[in-house]
């Protein structure tokens, strides 16, 4: 049971404790870096948001001791991680928002020595709309300014969201 207090901080830790997500994106890098996996987790909340934890090694500052780099993540509209995620799509923006206020975009990731690990909590999507859409890490951090993805880079990292309740296994429509 969730401790529903003052505010949702113990309710959000109770959540990655039991370390039952209700969707998760499995990520893989690209073919220049081949070392990047990781996964982010998806999970409701009593608050009518997503609670998100990413957790990613092999980032591309890996073999630079000491290094910190940011790169840009994003939920991306088509979960089709092939072709060198040529066929994921723009970034998750069911509003038709502008850059940096589509429902897709996240905050940045900061890689310490190729490990990255950030939790948030998010009310622009529901878990639901965003089974089968892709988490995408970029090689570059998002400027928050240029449209219309922030001149993120290239696609490094990529994985499918994907239920783990069974009660949210749909297809979105895209």
């Amino acid at each position: 049971m969730l401790n529903n207090q003052i505010t949702p901080r113990l309710d959000f830790t109770e959540l990655l404790t039991r370390n039952r997500p209700d969707a998760a994106a499995w990520v893989n890098g690209n073919a220049q870096n081949p070392r990047l996996s990781g996964t982010v987790k998806f999970y409701h909340t009593i608050y009518g948001g997503v609670l998100v934890e990413a957790e990613l090694f092999g980032l591309p500052n890996i073999d630079f001791p000491g290094s910190s780099n940011f790169y840009a993540m994003h939920i991306h509209e088509s979960g089709d991680c092939s072709d060198a995620f040529d066929h994921t799509g723009m970034h998750y923006n069911p509003q038709g928002a502008d850059h940096p206020n589509h429902a897709g975009d996240m905050p940045p990731l900061l890689g310490s020595q190729g490990y990255a690990y950030s939790v948030f909590y998010d009310k622009r999507f529901t878990l639901r709309e965003i089974i089968g859409r892709a988490v995408i890490i970029h090689e570059n951090p998002d400027d928050f300014t240029t449209q219309p993805s922030g001149n993120a880079g290239a696609k490094i990292g990529c994985g499918e969201i994907r239920a783990l309740d069974p009660s949210l296994k749909t297809t979105p429509s895209l």
